[in-house]
């Protein structure tokens, strides 16, 4: 877009970096300035008409016009009128304007007509913080047949695009009978929408040259496992092999589903970059922990691994390990040389975390190879379309399958949900309640932890309870699971904790909670095949989406199912949110759409 300095300000105002960004901005109407012989009473109308008389009155101006393209004689009415008014419509001026005709009096009247300095057109309004007759500028000298089918767009959907902004009396006639644009441009539009976007983020695409190609061994550690791994597990360590092979620095992520295993893809991981070494990142130290005690148990004894938390010798030296898992504490540390850094759970941290780990052991503009993991799965669509930013493996298999029954409970139930949890505790089996807050709110009609606790306390033996804020937390979390049977908390326990003896969770007030969120706390059941239990309590009526939530353990399928009942968000912007990212590209109806954009990358 050639653009003067001036335009440029503007354009921006209204968001719009690129000739498609403006193209894509519809009109909200048409206004037809063409004159018709034939009055259209209810609708406006052009008139090309002699002003005949003008009378005046404090709260309005009253016309007799004769109107020429009728061939009669009728009124005018101008409310609030202004000095303008008065100098155009004096007696004998011949004028062309425009206004509703409305019947006053079985006399045809038109209100507030308003000034037309060009006849026999249509001109396009559109909706923007720019004054239209800026926008119609911007659009007649950008939007041309010729720009746009420099951009690689399909001739009939130029036409289409172009025909919007330039329309006929045909189209404009169409439009109004219909209130809506024709199937063929929503078509264009939803295409052309999602088209632009791809590329945009194509470009924030950068690619870096990795440091080293890595090679290294898996036999041994496959063999060594006392289990087989899934199909979708070795299917995705072979996409990491090839991105470890190539001349660019891998950046992938890894989204799995609650219990498919990415731990052990994470320790695969490690072995192909061996000799050389890795770096992972958690968002807690009960996850650092967790993915720590793993890889000592299942990596060869030679390999050295350290665990770096805020409580970690800050003196040592780490420069000699070969795999450093940590919490973000590992940013304040003097990190080894590593060709690899993965990140666990990458929703947890800010942008500038993930970068800064893997800028701690960059060489030059070399780049280590960088993997992210995520248990929470996004619908195909946006996977589809951050695909265009960063490379996507799925892990959909589950190493066993999961066997949780989750009930939809009011205060009616409670009596039975306690006389469950309490046969569940004589077979050694544990259960936490996850309550909507921490203190007693006069906004929320659900009890909070310090409302509840004193009633489990005194109901059971062996409650723990713990939050976000408590500097205990973790340390609460891990007595818990040595020897606890109930554990009350808030969702600070929805990702990642492994608990192999939980059975049954209980989610206080679940309306409050997206899909995604309700997914991840089930998830912490029946992490070792073991019977699961998810009551959903809630003093209302069970909505459609809890119902559906219910008859689902699929993540990927409850991605699609959050993607309805809430908007993606913008992935150009940041990380997915809640809230509607396009105007006319739907996530949820759209795919084949996408589909056919995505074979032109």
């Amino acid at each position: 877009m050639l653009l003067k300095s001036e335009d440029k300000a503007r354009l921006k105002k209204i968001g719009v970096s690129n000739l498609l960004d403006l193209a894509l901005i519809a009109p909200s109407r048409y206004e037809n300035l063409y004159i018709s012989n034939t009055p259209k009473v209810g609708f406006n109308n052009v008139l090309d008409a002699t002003i005949l008389s003008t009378n005046y009155n404090p709260k309005f101006m009253k016309l007799t016009l004769f109107a020429h393209n009728f061939d009669m004689e009728l009124n005018g009415i101008i409310f609030h009128a202004r000095k303008f008014h008065y100098d155009t419509f004096k007696s004998q001026n011949r004028v062309h304007v425009i206004g509703k005709l409305d019947m006053n009096y079985e006399k045809l009247q038109i209100v507030q007509p308003q000034v037309v300095e060009e006849i026999n057109t249509i001109v396009p309004k559109y909706k923007t913080k720019l004054q239209n007759k800026t926008m119609l500028r911007l659009i007649k000298e950008q939007v041309t047949k010729e720009a746009l089918l420099d951009l690689g767009i399909e001739a009939k959907m130029v036409e289409t695009l172009y025909q919007m902004h330039h329309p006929t009396v045909e189209f404009v006639n169409a439009f109004e009978k219909e209130g809506v644009f024709s199937d063929e441009c929503i078509y264009t539009l939803k295409y052309l929408e999602i088209y632009n976007h791809i590329q945009k983020l194509s470009e924030k695409k950068i690619d870096t040259p990795s440091k080293k190609k890595l090679n290294g061994d898996l036999n041994a550690f496959l063999e060594g496992l006392p289990f087989t791994l899934t199909r979708d597990q070795f299917k995705v360590i072979e996409e990491i092999k090839h991105d470890f092979l190539g001349e660019k620095s891998a950046k992938r992520v890894i989204m799995g589903d609650v219990g498919s295993g990415k731990t052990m893809v994470i320790l695969a991981s490690v072995m192909l970059a061996y000799p050389s070494k890795s770096i992972l990142m958690a968002p807690t130290t009960i996850l650092a922990s967790q993915i720590y005690e793993e890889a000592l148990k299942f990596l060869p004894k030679s390999f050295k691994i350290a665990l770096i938390t805020n409580k970690s010798d800050k003196k040592e030296s780490l420069l000699e390990y070969d795999f450093l898992v940590g919490t973000h504490a590992l940013l304040y540390r003097e990190l080894p040389d590593a060709d690899l850094v993965m990140i666990d759970e990458q929703h947890r941290f800010g942008t500038k975390q993930r970068a800064s780990i893997s800028k701690l052991v960059a060489t030059g503009d070399k780049t280590p190879h960088f993997l992210q993991f995520s248990a929470t799965p996004i619908p195909r669509t946006l996977s589809m379309i951050q695909s265009s930013i960063i490379d996507i493996s799925q892990i959909k298999e589950l190493p066993f399958p999961k066997d949780i029954d989750t009930l939809n409970i009011g205060g009616a139930e409670f009596a039975d949900l306690v006389e469950h949890i309490k046969e569940e505790i004589k077979g050694d089996r544990q259960t936490i309640v996850v309550y909507p807050l921490v203190e007693e709110s006069e906004v929320i009609d659900y009890q909070s932890i310090d409302e509840a606790r004193g009633w489990w306390e005194k109901t059971f033996e062996k409650v723990y309870v713990t939050y976000g804020k408590d500097k205990e937390k973790e340390n609460v979390i891990e007595a818990f699971k040595e020897s606890g049977n109930i554990l009350i908390a808030t969702t600070l326990i929805e990702v990642g904790i492994s608990l192999p003896n939980l059975s049954t969770i209980v989610i206080v007030a679940p309306e409050r909670l997206g899909l995604a969120s309700l997914h991840q706390l089930r998830g912490r059941v029946s992490r070792t095949g073991l019977k699961g239990y998810c009551y959903l309590f809630s003093k209302q009526r069970p909505s459609e989406k809890l119902m559906k939530f219910s008859q689902t353990l699929d993540g990927f399928e409850i991605a699609e199912l959050d993607l309805r009942y809430r908007q993606g968000g913008d992935l150009l912007k940041g990380d997915i949110q809640s809230g509607k990212s396009f105007k006319w590209f739907d996530p949820k109806e759209d795919e084949e759409i996408l589909k056919r954009v995505k074979e032109l990358y």
